[in-house]
Parts: structure tokens; sequence; C-alpha cells
């Protein structure tokens, strides 16, 4: 690869003062052979080959950062959903399962293993309900296991059982982890939606239309593309556009070139590139902050909707240039806790719970690391997912939630959650009640999008 100076000097800045990171190279292994009949053989066959393919993940992805000079925050796992492999498993032999993906973890030295996962958005089978009973005590007594549920798509419309069963499973492991502000439920996702190569958690997990082993890769640049904005303080919107795109092909064109080094070495297939923009809690490294370069006095004002498509979109179409494969999610995140725009925005009073979710119709996922009052019913934590994931049916799109009731906290006081996670304001939820609607069941019809044959 031919590599000019001025590109070299360019990388270098955007490393250095710009907070240009590869946030997260995942491995995706396939577990379906692991499944037997005989739990004690199931779950000694999925260490096996996790710890066996992974075994050098990290030392790795560690040697090429050094190599290359550009981070990699996160070496991680996706595996497929558990609850497909789980058969006649018990509850108690799930949660067993869950310690052993933590442990082989742990001993891998990744930081996050994602796909103690369940897909319900048409039913539940039997080894469905025995992860989903499993969920809150699985995450609470487990430090690196990632939990996602898929409860809707487009094509099959809204589990509402599912849904039901989701908002007493947060409200279950947020009590179980009171004393660490519910940090269970940070590491559990609700989807409409999802896709099968997301490299990010809590999220990610190992699609059945996946090969056996693959390597994802997410990069991280909302630093560089604010930077690239201030540069041009006066320009009009459409050069607005243009600057994120130019910068957005660059930062994926050092991210697939990371990814497939780390997966050459590996010796396994290189999947794709997500182009999600994912901030940190690094100062100037927030998408909020893009937002509001773009001219916003504060996110979550008027225009904040307008601002977020406009950026998201640039991002992908200049993101998209620069892959082979673009997959994941690709888009933007609005992680409260782990961005502080978002942050200063909701203590100023710009920015809402409303206007969170309205935010999620033009940007990536959902309602993310959002923490809410611990007084929040159930009934109102599902509803919350039904909102999402009907924005999610209705426009094609992945959504997600990832709420934190966060025990004897109120509305106004601040929660720490600690590393990548951040902290987060806590946000108050509308007082009137949604049990009724909850409490209904059953499934809400597809909508006309699906009958796209």
């Amino acid at each position: 690869m031919n590599i000019a100076l001025a590109e070299m000097q360019e990388t270098i800045r955007m490393v250095q003062m710009e907070s240009l990171d590869i946030r997260t190279v995942t491995m995706g292994i396939s577990l379906r052979d692991c499944a037997d009949s005989d739990f004690g053989k199931m779950n000694a066959r999925v260490y096996e080959k996790i710890t066996s393919y992974a075994k050098d993940l990290k030392s790795v992805a560690e040697t090429v950062e050094k190599e290359y000079g550009i981070p990699i925050i996160n070496k991680r796992i996706s595996i497929t959903p558990i609850a497909e492999i789980l058969g006649s498993a018990t509850k108690e032999q799930a949660i067993e399962l869950a310690k052993t993906l933590d442990k082989a973890a742990k001993v891998l030295g990744v930081d996050f293993i994602g796909g103690y996962s369940a897909l319900v958005h048409k039913g539940i089978s039997k080894g469905d309900q025995t992860l989903l009973d499993a969920l809150p005590e699985a995450l609470s007594v487990t430090e690196r296991v990632c939990a996602s549920v898929s409860v809707a798509t487009t094509r099959t419309g809204i589990n509402m059982d599912a849904v039901k069963q989701m908002g007493e499973i947060i409200k279950d492991a947020a009590w179980r982890t009171r004393d660490q502000n519910g940090i269970a439920c940070a590491k559990l996702v609700v989807f409409c939606n999802p896709v099968e190569d997301n490299p990010f958690m809590a999220g990610a997990f190992h699609g059945s239309g996946e090969g056996e082993v693959v390597l994802n890769v997410g990069v991280s640049g909302p630093g560089v593309v604010l930077n690239a904005l201030r540069r041009y303080p006066d320009v009009d919107l459409g050069k607005v556009s243009e600057i994120i795109k130019k910068t957005a092909f660059k930062i994926t064109r050092a991210g697939e070139l990371i990814g497939r080094v780390v997966a050459e070495r590996l010796n396994v297939p290189f999947g794709i590139m997500d182009l999600s923009l994912a901030p940190t809690n690094a100062i100037n490294d927030s998408v909020a902050e893009i937002l509001e370069e773009i001219g916003l006095e504060r996110v979550g004002t008027h225009g904040t909707i307008a601002a977020l498509a406009l950026m998201n979109d640039a991002v992908k179409k200049g993101g998209a240039m620069a892959s082979s494969y673009v997959g994941g999610l690709s888009g933007a995140f609005i992680p409260v806790s782990e961005d502080n725009g978002m942050i200063r925005g909701i203590v100023d009073g710009a920015l809402t719970l409303s206007k969170l979710e309205a935010m999620t119709c033009v940007c990536s996922v959902g309602l993310d690391m959002i923490a809410v009052t611990g007084d929040a019913s159930a009934a109102t934590l599902s509803a919350m997912i039904a909102d999402e994931a009907a924005i999610g049916m209705i426009n094609k799109k992945t959504t997600a939630v990832r709420v934190i009731p966060v025990p004897g906290k109120k509305e106004g006081e601040m929660v720490e959650f600690g590393g990548l996670l951040g902290r987060a304001p806590v946000m108050g939820v509308n007082p009137f009640g949604s049990d009724k609607l909850i409490n209904r069941g059953g499934r809400i019809p597809a909508p006309l999008q699906a009958l796209i044959n």
C-alpha cells in the first residue's frame, strides 16, 4: 500500500490530538456444533472452542496496535445466541454457562463476550425462555458477559409478551446489582431488527447467517470529525456534509487496514467494517459536540434531528466508499453516559427522554445507556421498549433500548458506572402508566412494509 507522507502525518494527528482509535476488534465464533443433550459436555465444548479460536486475539491486536500506532481499545468476542444451543438445559445450567463464558473471557483477556442472547421476535421457545429466566442472575454474577434479546422485526411485528418480560428482567437485574447502580442493565440490550455482525457491545452476537469464525471491526472517530468541522466554521450545510464524508472516509480506511491485518495474522476471514461513530468520555470525543458545531447551541434544541440526520447520512456515504464490506450498525451512537455533550445537554435542560427517542429515528441504535429513576415500573420500562421497537419496525431499521433504572436514585442525581460506561444524570419518566397496554400481551402485527416480496 502506497501511503503518502501527508497521509501518515494526518493519521498521526488524528490519533494523538483527535482521539482516533479502533474501538473494537470483535471475533465472531459459531457455537452451533457445541450443542449436546449432556450439559456437561456442551459446557466444556463451549469453553474449549472459544479459548481455542480466540487464544491469540489479544496478543495479535496489541502487536498490530504498536506496529501501526493506532490504538485498539477493546478486544471482544461474539458468539451464537446461547438460547439456540440450550435445548433442555435448566435455568441453573444456563447460569452456569454464563459463568463459563465469563471465565473464558477472563482467561483470554478480552473485555467483553457478547451473545448471551435470544431471538424471540415472533415466539419464545423452551431454550429462549430458559435464557430469559436466567438473565437477571447471570448478568449479576458475571463481569464480562453481555446479553441481548430481539423482541421485534419489520417482518414479524412486536412480540409484546417478550416486551413485558424484558421490563421485568431489567428491574430484577438492576435490583440484584443495586450496590453498583444497577450495572447489570448496562450489559443488556433489547433489540428491534438486530444485525448479525455487530461488533459493538452489549448487543453483539454471531448470527445464524455467519460463518464458522470471522473478525469484525468498529472504529471510533467523533473527535476527528469535530476537529475537521472546526477548521471550517462558516461553510454552508452542503459543505458540512462534504467535510464529514471525507473525514469518515479517512477514518474508515484506517479501521479497515487495521482490521484486515489483525484478521490475516489470526488466519480468520475479515468480516465487516462498522461505520458507527462511537463517542467516549474523552474531551472533544462527542457526537453531541459535533451536532453543536454544526449549529446547535445545545444538543436537544430544535434542529437536533436535522443536524443528526445530516451527520449520519454523511458518515455512511463517506464510509461506504472506504470499505469493501460495510455492516454492523453503521450509524451514530448516542449513548448518554458515554458522551459528555449528551450529559451536558440533559443537565442544562435541553435534552429530554422524548427528544432522545425522536433522535433514534435518524441514527443508529436507540435509547442507549440511559439512567432513569429507580422507581420506574417494569411496565414503564416495557413501554419504552415497545416505543423504540415500533420506531425500528416501521422505519425498517435497527433500534434498541439499554436503560438502567438505578435503585434508590431520583431525577437529577448523577451516577457513576466507571470505565468506558462513564456516568449519567438520572432522568425522570412519564408519571402516567402503561400497564394496561403491556398486560394485553400478544403480538403487534407486522406493518405493510413487511410485504415487500
